[in-house]
């Protein structure tokens, strides 16, 4: 520990806190592309299209017209309205405007969510593999994952059986994404509704519904878990506007409610950020009440690109694929690679496999420990298709050195 460490002593918080690993991956690919290596990355969760022109334009509009001030702690009355219409009109739930809380994206949405929720030592049900920051973001509210893990042969989908074993007198909460991040993997509503029956004899329990890859989904309608009667009154759904608009760095996200949780989240943002950004608010109001021809033309190019990297992944010996059905990730399980080695570096994990294919094939991929599944790796299909090959091209050259 250096003396400035002694001096000036960090909380046991942040030091007990765990590293983003997809930021840290992304961080290590630009490393080494400031070096000349020429690395594919593919380890970040973002669209690799720009924001559609007339969500700009409607920005820029805002700007013109001086709409720069500090906004409602819940956002814009005329977004709180276009996101209530939104999820009627989408999903069939029925928000309130008063039961809206946008905040400075998804991440915060959550965060919120968790610091008027859980205190110290209430249980979270956190259904794996998960997006890698619940697990840190419920510790740091104080408290306790329970991880509920299904495998790829599961399609990565816990059942409801699953979920009532691991439901006890502290259990506060149900959080999970679908389609989820990492693996694609979608509850159908059959599954959904099962689930629902599981958690509707606890009323302590709130279901918190990550829904921000809605808009790409591949395979029927997009079902939230707040649709079904059992649990409609307790249910929190969480979703934003980067990855369905490509607005990742507008940084807008949104949850509906019910009323007694958006009000404390409201007050929780107050004391933290207060509102998002004015005239980033206004262009969100476009997005969702405007044409989503853009955002359909997205979901069908990652519909093909997803087709052509499930086809190229599962040509490669020793890895296990499944088939995503929303999304833009492919999460194989690598652990048939698992005690092999070229030689001169051995793999004895899904860490060590991903640091294997940057420096070796010079692609960034996402262990799949920091999703709660050590014997799988994350890549994303936010790339052009030739990018998309090469990669997996050099993947698969790489692999073929382990013996």
């Amino acid at each position: 520990m250096s003396i400035l460490e002694k001096v000036h002593p960090l909380s046991d918080k942040v030091m007990r806190m765990a590293e983003s690993e997809t930021l840290r991956m992304a961080a290590l690919a630009r490393e080494l592309k400031s070096q000349g290596k020429e690395v594919i990355n593919l380890s970040i969760g973002e669209p690799d299209f720009d924001t559609p022109v007339h969500i700009k334009e409607a920005a820029k509009k805002a700007l013109d017209e001086g709409f720069t001030k500090y906004t409602p702690v819940p956002g814009i009355p005329e977004l709180r309205e276009a996101i209530s219409h939104k999820l009627k009109r989408d999903n069939g739930l029925d928000f309130k405007p008063s039961q809206i809380v946008v905040s400075n994206g998804a991440k915060q949405s959550l965060a919120n969510v968790f610091f008027s929720l859980l205190n110290e030592g209430d249980e979270v049900i956190v259904l794996a593999p998960y997006w890698v920051s619940y697990i840190e973001m419920v510790k740091i509210a104080g408290g306790k994952p329970v991880v509920v893990f299904a495998g790829i042969e599961q399609d990565y989908k816990a059942t409801a059986a699953q979920i009532a074993e691991a439901i006890s007198p502290r259990t506060k909460a149900l959080l999970f994404s679908s389609p989820c991040n990492p693996t694609g993997s979608v509850y159908s509503k059959e599954e959904l509704e099962e689930i629902a029956n599981v958690v509707a004899p606890y009323p302590e329990i709130t279901v918190i519904s990550d829904e921000i890859y809605e808009y790409i989904t591949f395979a029927g309608e997009h079902v939230s878990i707040g649709t079904f009667d059992q649990v409609k009154d307790r249910t929190v759904v969480v979703n934003g506007f980067s990855k369905g608009f490509a607005m990742t760095g507008w940084r807008l996200g949104y949850i509906g409610a019910p009323d007694w949780l958006a009000a404390a989240c409201s007050k929780i943002q107050g004391q933290f950020t207060s509102g998002a950004n004015s005239f980033g608010q206004k262009a969100a109001v476009t997005a969702l009440t405007s044409d989503l021809g853009p955002t359909y033309q997205m979901r069908e190019a990652f519909l093909k690109r997803r087709d052509l990297v499930t086809d190229l992944l599962s040509q490669i010996p020793g890895f296990k694929v499944n088939k995503p059905l929303g999304a833009f990730y492919s999460f194989p399980d690598i652990s048939n690679f698992f005690g092999k080695s070229d030689g001169t570096f051995t793999i004895n994990n899904a860490d060590d496999f991903s640091e294997f294919i940057i420096h070796k094939a010079q692609v960034a991929l996402v262990s799949g420990a920091a999703f709660g599944a050590d014997q799988c790796i994350r890549l994303s299909f936010a790339a052009s298709e030739e990018e998309l090959v090469t990669a997996i091209r050099n993947i698969g050259e790489a692999v073929a050195l382990l013996k």
